[in-house]
């Protein structure tokens, strides 16, 4: 099997309660939709939790317009602990999350009135797309960006999923050689270097950056991808700052973004190109099980860390649930993994959780 990036399946989200954050990830951003919702210890991922098995609850929450999710994610053996200094762009790791939406004005004009942190006006980036910058009550950034195409249409969220993130790096072309190579963002929308003004009011945004934008050039065609849509990454270096490690001191799982992660085809084939291009697999699930069960879900994971230290997660989805309540499960593997029809993917909206007004 060929190995194939299908999108951004979620970007982790560590918070302190997930109930409340979750909660509020509803509200404003309409991450309402709960694929699988599971608590259990998280017995693979040494490699990133000090070497201790890690007791967690964990929710995998969808928006219906399309985009990926978050997967949020709560210590419950430990107290989560918090970042101790404020991210300044740059910083090595996810800096911000990217949210798409078709009206920028409109998301806007709500988070204005919702009195949301606001950090900058509606601006540009360099390919002339609008965009503006907040923080949510956790202290996490993210951009609100135009991205043409939602997945359903009749929603009344004025905003969708995630459409990728900002990456801070030590080492643009070190690098990149991940991002490109591995995860196949083989298209450059641009490559500047300067100060630039959308950045303004981002803690840290004043300064001098390179800053890179990389996407697919092709329409993904994995089962998932009509639903997950176009991604994108981009990556900035500062030149006049010392950048910090995100998550020196802390682990996988503490508050903040933990990790960002592709659905794919071929872990086995990923699992070779990633240790032949020098950053090998650091936890492997199909190699402690033939496919692992998330409760609701089942597949196989595996995580790579990008020489700025990100955390990249690669799961090959073997079964998901479409309607509960009566027991419907998809098999992709009985089934392949070309694109489920619409019509079964629009089923993902009576997993809704709605909260009493």
């Amino acid at each position: 099997m060929k190995a194939q990036i299908n999108g951004i399946q979620q970007l982790g989200v560590g918070v302190e309660d997930l109930q409340e954050a979750w909660k509020w990830y509803r509200e404003h951003f309409s991450m309402d939709i709960r694929m699988f919702e599971d608590e259990a210890t998280a017995e693979l991922m040494l490699a990133h939790t000090a070497g201790k098995t890690r007791d967690r609850r964990a929710v995998l929450a969808l928006n219906m317009q399309g985009g990926g999710g978050f997967e949020i994610w709560q210590h419950t053996g430990k107290k989560p602990e918090p970042i101790n200094f404020e991210i300044q762009l740059g910083d090595l790791g996810i800096n911000i999350g990217k949210i798409k939406t078709e009206n920028v004005q409109a998301v806007y004009d709500k988070f204005s009135a919702s009195e949301l942190n606001l950090l900058t006006p509606i601006s540009k980036d360099p390919a002339g797309n609008d965009h503006f910058f907040m923080k949510d009550i956790y202290g996490n950034m993210w951009e609100i960006k135009n991205q043409e195409g939602v997945f359903r249409k009749k929603e009344k969220s004025l905003s969708g999923g995630v459409l990728g993130t900002i990456i801070g790096v030590k080492d643009m072309d070190t690098s990149l050689k991940v991002y490109q190579e591995i995860l196949q963002y083989d298209e450059i929308v641009y490559d500047e270097t300067g100060v630039f003004e959308d950045y303004k009011g981002i803690p840290g945004g004043d300064k001098k950056f390179r800053r890179v934008l990389l996407r697919h050039s092709d329409v993904k065609q994995g089962a998932f991808s009509p639903f997950f849509g176009q991604s994108v990454i981009e990556l900035v270096q500062a030149f006049d700052y010392e950048p910090k490690d995100i998550y020196e001191g802390r682990i996988w799982g503490d508050p903040g973004f933990i990790h960002l992660c592709f659905d794919i085809n071929g872990m086995d084939q990923f699992r070779e190109k990633a240790k032949a291009i020098g950053y090998p697999f650091t936890v492997d699930s199909a190699k402690a099980m033939e496919s692992f069960d998330m409760g609701e879900a089942a597949g196989n994971f595996a995580y790579i860390q990008a020489p700025e230290g990100t955390l990249i997660e690669f799961v090959e989805t073997h079964k998901i649930p479409i309607v509960k309540k009566i027991g419907w499960y998809i098999d992709l593997r009985k089934r392949g993994y070309h694109p489920l029809p619409k019509w079964i993917m629009n089923m993902f909206r009576f997993m809704r959780v709605k909260d009493k007004k």
